[in-house]
């Protein structure tokens, strides 16, 4: 039986895609780097320090341990910045009433994000009391597509692998999950999330009995 429910941000709470390829892109065209759309989709689902790593190997450049911290502090301001945009407003389609109804249904709701700003931007939503654990990239040392994040949301919220679900728009999240041991439920392309249990074309179409059944 399904008991818990763990949440990607980017992509199924909320979609800050765009703000993460302008950040890139700013920093990117100030240091005379080669960034656009196509490497951006590469970096979705990937942490900050694993980002900076491909674009760097696309544009065959090394830097210092100096020089990169100096790069993803900058990119991470510019991304601050557009975070301040963010408002109720902009929760993705349907989500809002899906974490009411999770949370009317005795559903545990954890979240298991990529991003080292993700209670901020939860904050912004005014979402941080659906979540009963928050785990973002400060909370293990291995990211996606390892399984660690979602296996220290699934601890944290008290339940085993087999008990948890997870949504995710990015296949290194299906993958994480799946490490975990845990079922996935991917929002967006079949093509590049065809390895999840149920693909979805739209954050509209999630519904508990989907959950239930999976």
């Amino acid at each position: 039986m399904i008991k818990g429910i763990i949440f990607d941000l980017d992509g199924v709470i909320t979609d800050t895609a765009e703000f993460h390829y302008l950040s890139w892109k700013q920093l990117s065209n100030e240091e005379g780097l080669k960034f656009d759309k196509l490497l951006n989709e590469q970096l979705k689902g990937v942490s900050r320090n694993k980002s900076l790593d491909r674009i760097l190997k696309h544009n065959n450049t090394t830097l210092s341990e100096t020089k990169q911290k100096d790069y993803l502090e900058r990119k991470n301001n510019y991304y601050l910045q557009y975070l301040k945009k963010i408002t109720q407003k902009d929760y993705l389609p349907g989500i809002k009433n899906f974490l009411q109804v999770l949370q009317a249904s005795n559903i545990k709701i954890g979240l298991g994000s990529a991003s080292k700003n993700a209670i901020s931007v939860l904050e912004k939503l005014e979402a941080t009391h659906f979540f009963d654990v928050i785990g973002d990239d400060n909370s293990v040392k291995n990211a996606k597509p390892a399984p660690d994040l979602f296996q220290y949301v699934a601890k944290e919220l008290g339940l085993t692998p087999n008990e948890c679900v997870v949504i995710e728009d990015a296949a290194p999240g299906i993958e994480a999950a799946h490490e975990a041991g845990m079922k996935a439920i991917g929002i967006g392309s079949k093509e590049i999330l065809g390895n999840a249990e149920i693909v979805l074309e739209s954050t509209n179409f999630l519904k508990l009995e989907i959950i239930q059944n999976i």
